[in-house]
């Protein structure tokens, strides 16, 4: 849940990119690919578990290799339109070891996942990048990408968490 907090933390702080609009941006994205693939929010948050769980090693290595700063401004470039296929390209090698983790952890076969990739790896990007500083601001860097790396902290690619706690946060109960 930590990264959730880091979620609510960039939405608060003046100086970092997150905003309600954009998580419910994110949100909405999550919805229409759960729909589109006949899944709930809640199954479509196990797909993002897994993919979290498979893509924070291969981050992890990209941020080994290039910097953490760098890594942060790739990730940049890459939330916009095209931004999975550009992902695709930076870490080529890896694209079908993460198709097949996600598979096997969320039960999913890889055609399907592969499918989803290009829709679903937008909106972590997306939501990773809530946590990086505005232009002009002074970064200390990307707070939910650090903790989403953090392979100590607890639940820190927990990504189907984050999209509960964030749907109870824009639509709470009445």
């Amino acid at each position: 849940m930590s990264l959730f907090f880091d979620v609510l933390s960039s939405i608060n702080n003046p100086n970092q990119r997150g905003s309600v609009d954009q998580l419910s941006s994110v949100m909405t994205s999550v919805q229409q690919l759960a729909g589109s693939q006949g899944m709930s929010t809640d199954q479509m948050g196990d797909v993002l578990n897994a993919l979290g769980a498979a893509l924070q090693p291969t981050l992890k290595q990209q941020a080994a290799t290039m910097g953490t700063g760098q890594l942060e401004g790739m990730l940049g470039k890459l939330s916009g339109a095209g931004g999975a296929a550009a992902l695709a390209a930076a870490i080529p090698p890896q694209m079908q070891q993460l198709i097949e983790a996600v598979a096997q952890k969320s039960g999913l076969n890889t055609g399907m996942i592969q499918a989803m990739l290009p829709k679903l790896l937008p909106v972590v990007i997306g939501l990773l990048g809530m946590g990086a500083a505005k232009p002009g601001a002074v970064s200390g860097g990307n707070p939910l990408l650090k903790t989403f790396l953090d392979s100590g902290a607890s639940n820190s690619t927990d990504l189907g968490t984050v999209v509960k706690f964030a749907e109870r946060f824009l639509n709470p109960p009445q």
